[in-house]
């Protein structure tokens, strides 16, 4: 007889960092061919785990779910499969993930693995790619709300009237931007050179950013920021925000050339909102409040960066 009794339960990667890697090592590592380098990063130590253990305490399953509200290190040994095991972690991590108040999730998927993610509401979009050498593509799962009974595919809201603004200068910029701010639920995220003195030092944007930040828990405002010498030196306004609500900003500098010398900024919410500007420089761009694939390709890009760089030397001294 098949023994098919498990448990799933959150895991600790420094208490059960044995297990959750004996697991992946045998499904990713000796069984896709996965280099160890790529496998293990830095995202472990600071992300949620579970684990799935059989009737004996054995780990046969695992998954993660990072800061930056992506399901990823979807794991099952090969003899547990197509018994439940998978479809049990991803429910642990999705109910998690509701609990904490995210608004939406995001995976790379192995293609062949599609139809699985589709039965709890993932919906893949954009082209396939190759990761690992093997073909992927990205998801994404609209999160209900922690009260409300999860289905597959819900939503966080009713979907918005979506606005849309053609910018030309700093007035209609400002504009959009407080439109952006007043819709946002919890989460911002700004790709800029300077911060953008003439746009987020005003008066009435830093008070959207204070009313944000003060909203309630779970808050968060990631900051990449190319030239942070420059904004502490000048004592920009929005780092004196920060410094008082060090548990709601973020800040980061890009390590890579490639990535200080992106010439755009943008600023993206929650609710799929983005204000795009070809050359950050400039106030030229588009903005909308509601756009959810253009705004996904804006997080991806986003959470590439974020994740290959650093805290500023400069704000670390502040504590951000």
């Amino acid at each position: 007889m098949i023994e098919d009794r498990f448990r799933v339960e959150p895991a600790d990667w420094i208490v059960d960092q044995a297990d959750l890697k004996f697991v992946r090592t045998e499904v990713f590592i000796l069984g896709q061919n996965i280099p160890e380098d790529e496998e293990w990063d830095e995202l472990d130590a600071r992300s949620i785990h579970v684990i799935a253990r059989d009737n004996d305490g054995r780990p046969i399953g695992t998954g993660r779910l990072t800061p930056e509200d992506k399901i990823g290190r979807m794991a099952v040994l090969d003899s547990w499969r197509g018994r439940r095991v998978g479809a049990a972690i991803m429910r642990a991590l999705i109910e998690r993930a509701r609990a904490q108040h995210r608004p939406a999730l995001e995976m790379h998927a192995q293609s062949y693995a599609i139809p699985f993610y589709q039965r709890f509401g993932f919906e893949p979009y954009g082209d396939e790619f190759i990761e690992c050498d093997i073909p992927h593509r990205r998801m994404r799962l609209e999160l209900a709300p922690p009260d409300a009974s999860y289905r597959p595919g819900s939503q966080l809201d009713e979907t918005p009237e979506p606005q849309t603004f053609a910018i030309e200068n700093r007035e209609q910029a400002t504009a959009a931007v407080l439109e952006l701010l007043r819709t946002a639920k919890r989460e911002l995220c700004v790709y800029t050179r300077d911060l953008d003195p003439a746009l987020y030092e005003q008066e009435a944007v830093l008070e959207e950013f204070k009313r944000l930040g003060t909203a309630g828990r779970g808050a968060l405002i990631r900051v990449i920021v190319q030239s942070p010498a420059a904004i502490v030196a000048d004592g920009h306004r929005l780092i004196h925000l920060a410094h008082r609500l060090p548990s709601v900003f973020q800040f980061r500098t890009p390590e890579i050339e490639e990535d200080q010398q992106y010439a755009s900024a943008f600023l993206i919410t929650d609710r799929r909102g983005y204000y795009f500007r070809p050359l950050g420089s400039r106030f030229e761009g588009e903005a909308k409040t509601y756009a959810p694939g253009r705004q996904a390709q804006l997080r991806e890009y986003f959470n590439q960066v974020w994740e290959r760089s650093l805290p500023p030397p400069g704000l670390r001294e502040l504590h951000l």
